[in-house]
């Protein structure tokens, strides 16, 4: 799957979006509410090792997208499906460095158009820690809702943490 947006191209990752791809998840502030540790210089190549192998969505594996801005990847987007029928799940990082453009919007944006129109999905939702206000964000700008608030259901890093989740249906896409 290749997308093109007006400033974007969402890809499978290649071999030339390390560099790129390590100075994203090596960043401590970018990495503060994700799932995982900033990467360390040891295990950077196995991590994105990862990302190249999925390289394609099936009901079994997800895929993990290059976002590529001018030749430079400026995030990581992942699409999954979950357990529910015809449902997908979305997540996404983005390079600080290139914030307050539209960037990510557009990215998640057409991610959301072609779960819709292409793999005919009925539902996308992402999971996201509480405190993660540009996510939050990012989630409302693109015409998701909120649906839930749970309190402290996620242990990450130490501690417990709140999760929203946010959704959209095919019929909320504008």
């Amino acid at each position: 799957m290749e997308i093109q947006t007006e400033r974007l191209v969402l890809r499978p990752f290649e071999d030339k979006d390390f560099e790129d791809t390590r100075q994203i998840y090596t960043n401590p502030k970018v990495c503060k509410f994700l799932l995982e540790e900033p990467w360390t210089e040891g295990e950077a190549r196995n991590k994105f090792q990862n990302k190249l192998e999925k390289a394609s969505l099936t009901k079994e594996s997800g895929y993990s997208i290059a976002v590529d801005y001018n030749g430079k990847v400026i995030g990581s987007m992942a699409i999954w499906y979950t357990e529910m029928r015809d449902t997908l799940e979305i997540g996404y990082v983005f390079s600080p460095n290139y914030g307050g453009r539209g960037l990510a919007t557009e990215a998640v944006r057409a991610v959301l158009e072609y779960a819709f129109n292409e793999l005919d999905v009925h539902r996308v939702q992402a999971n996201l820690d509480a405190r993660n206000a540009a996510s939050e964000k990012l989630c409302r700008r693109v015409g998701m809702r909120k649906e839930a608030h749970f309190i402290q259901d996620f242990w990450s890093k130490g501690e417990w943490t709140d999760s929203f989740v946010f959704g959209m249906l095919r019929s909320d896409l504008n």
